[in-house]
């Protein structure tokens, strides 16, 4: 028989060497391909930043040591400027990754248009409406990389826990919560929405297989623009068989344990670009307190201690340090603005000038927003009413006592979705649970047990204004079968808001879709 022929792709003779591997190769002469994020150069000496999406790194050209071409290549480079080099790597752990390239050739790609995000200062709605470019910025590379670790780890702990990853659909014809915080389309000329949870397809799904998670877009209308909310984000929805509120919030407590100790191992790097440090993370070890509804009111308007810590008491205690920063910070920028006026700075200096300021000033801004807000949660806090539902400034207030999440189990049914079970002890709460985590960040999960009972669920309904025809088929699940179950909703963004320290859930996502914003 004719032997068959076997096409094999032509190889390059030594393959591109990403930056996150170079610590790997030190010593060796390796092939890198990227782009300019910044250039300084000195007498005979170019220092090129270079970044490949792995990661960055500093490549030194020496006049002596390339050829003229190549060095005249190197003076061309503007910012984000492609292109390909060869050189060799050597340990220098003042640099970031512990190493930096000793260029031997070089060779352009593409020479960048004047680039329009510049060290200096940007506004964030310049920065938003060049998303597509500010994507390429080190903190923003740090920020995804992150959030790329975190779904990942999403996936591998409920794989690892025996899950089935299902799809529930976006399309929808019935609203899980009701109709005012939906986009509305036409559906063939039905109406529809697009979803806001998967969660009531999630508990079809678990009565078939047991134990399922969903992780897929879902959409608000809210007309909010807080630092929390995002009309497109990303959500991880568990349902558990034969789980009551208990089994439900031991599996939240060591899901969110899991995933946030492997950024802790996965991006040390990372971390430090964004300036988060990991011993504040690492305390997701430690068990998280689980409070009732009663008692977080009674903490949240300072009527009982956490540790000896009054919660109006420490919230005045923050206003007054916050005030003393927001001095010394004027001061700094008035010394920094001074600095740039000099006569001959060279212009290192003034690029490092420049950068300090711009982060002096990001950080009075900080605490002017805090110093306005604070007086208002003192104010909301002690006026809080039992039987309300927490807002974003109470879950601050409560948070502030605590150094990883709490857990708010047994709300006042009033405020929970219809499906939430109810009390048998006492029908005046539901068995949901709101995860609320530490350092302000408040509402990352919320869950529950699901009411079991058919005549409570269509009682409630009902109550809701929705259309009974609209859930027959949600019924039919209390109908056939019923058995205990629970679940839980994960905001992605949210967490890796909490995660990363991030001001605004706007720098959570790849392209941030929110009221107002749909561009780019």
């Amino acid at each position: 028989m004719p032997k068959i022929a076997i096409f094999e792709p032509k190889r390059e003779k030594m393959s591109a060497t990403t930056i996150e591997f170079l610590s790997k190769h030190i010593g060796k002469t390796v092939n890198m391909q990227g782009w300019l994020m910044g250039k300084r150069t000195g007498k005979g000496l170019a220092f090129l930043v270079m970044r490949d999406g792995s990661g960055m790194c500093q490549c030194v050209v020496d006049e002596q040591q390339v050829s003229p071409e190549v060095f005249e290549d190197t003076r061309r480079l503007t910012q984000e400027s492609s292109f390909r080099l060869t050189g060799e790597v050597v340990a220098d752990e003042r640099q970031m990754g512990g190493v930096e390239v000793r260029v031997k050739t070089l060779e352009i790609l593409s020479i960048s248009h004047e680039y329009p995000i510049s060290p200096k200062e940007h506004g964030i709605d310049f920065l938003m409406d060049h998303r597509h470019l500010w994507l390429r910025s080190k903190r923003q590379w740090a920020i995804m990389r992150i959030r790329n670790t975190l779904i990942m780890a999403i996936h591998e702990f409920f794989q690892s826990e025996g899950f089935i990853q299902m799809d529930a659909p976006i399309f929808t014809d019935n609203a899980c919560e009701g109709t005012s915080t939906l986009f509305a389309t036409d559906f063939y000329g039905h109406p529809a929405y697009l979803s806001q949870s998967g969660q009531l397809y999630g508990e079809a799904m678990a009565m078939a297989f047991g134990k399922i998670y969903t992780f897929g877009p879902t959409f608000r209308a809210e007309k909010s623009k807080t630092r929390r909310h995002l009309s497109e984000f990303w959500m991880i929805e568990p349902e558990m068989a034969f789980h009551d509120l208990s089994m439900n919030m031991d599996v939240i407590e060591r899901f969110l344990r899991f995933v946030v100790q492997k950024v802790i191992q996965k991006n040390t790097v990372e971390l430090e670009v964004i300036g988060r440090d990991p011993a504040v993370l690492q305390r997701v070890a430690e068990p998280f307190p689980r409070i009732t509804y009663e008692d977080a009111v009674a903490i949240l308007k300072g009527e009982k201690e956490v540790d000896g810590r009054n919660a109006l008491a420490t919230l005045e205690d923050d206003l007054r340090l916050v005030k003393e920063r927001a001095a010394v910070v004027q001061e700094e920028i008035a010394q920094r603005e001074d600095q740039l006026k000099q006569p001959g700075l060279k212009k290192g200096e003034i690029g490092f000038y420049q950068s300090r300021l711009q982060a002096l000033k990001e950080e009075l801004s900080d605490c002017e927003e805090q110093m306005r807000n604070i007086p208002i949660w003192l104010q909301s806090a002690a006026q809080f009413r039992m039987g309300n539902d927490f807002g974003g400034s109470d879950e601050t207030v409560l948070t502030r006592l605590f150094q990883t999440p709490i857990m708010v189990y047994n709300w006042p049914h009033e405020v929970k979705a219809f499906y939430m079970k109810r009390d048998e002890q006492d029908a005046r709460w539901a068995k949901g649970v709101d995860v609320l985590a530490p350092e302000g960040y408040g509402e990352i999960v919320g869950g529950g047990e699901r009411e079991t009972k058919l005549d409570w669920l269509i009682e409630k309904i009902n109550e809701h204004g929705l259309p009974m025809e609209a859930f027959e088929w949600y019924l039919d699940l209390r109908r056939y079968g019923s058995v205990p179950h629970a679940g839980f909703g994960l905001g992605l963004e949210r967490l890796v808001a909490w995660v990363c320290k991030l001001p605004h859930v706007r720098e959570t996502i790849p392209f941030p879709r929110m009221y107002g914003r749909i561009a780019p």
